[in-house]
């Protein structure tokens, strides 16, 4: 039973051991913080704030009005010939006017 027990921890050891890399002791474990910092700082969180700026940037493009952007100032003069104004089709309906 102990035996068993003991091969299983040296198991569990030697796994461990294997997916850090081999990492063993105090001065690797601190190597290795270290080097997982200078990562994070030089790599992953400039990158983040490149991202964030880039999203400001957008928001802010889309937020502001182009000035240069087509604006109708004026009303689009209706059909004549479907409110009546020529020929006196004032009061007629559009299946009487086709009709006649």
């Amino acid at each position: 039973m102990a035996n068993e027990l003991r091969r299983m921890l040296g198991n569990v050891r030697s796994f461990v051991g294997n997916a850090t890399g081999g990492l063993r002791g105090g001065p690797n474990f601190a190597a290795w913080i270290v080097a997982g910092t200078m990562a994070y700082y030089l790599w992953i969180k400039p990158s983040q704030e490149l991202k964030r700026q880039q999203e400001e940037r957008a928001a802010l493009a889309a937020a502001t009005p182009d000035p240069y952007r087509y604006v109708e100032k004026r009303k689009p003069v209706p059909d004549p010939q479907e409110t009546g104004l020529i020929y006196g089709n004032k009061n007629k309906t559009k299946d009487s006017v086709s009709e006649g």
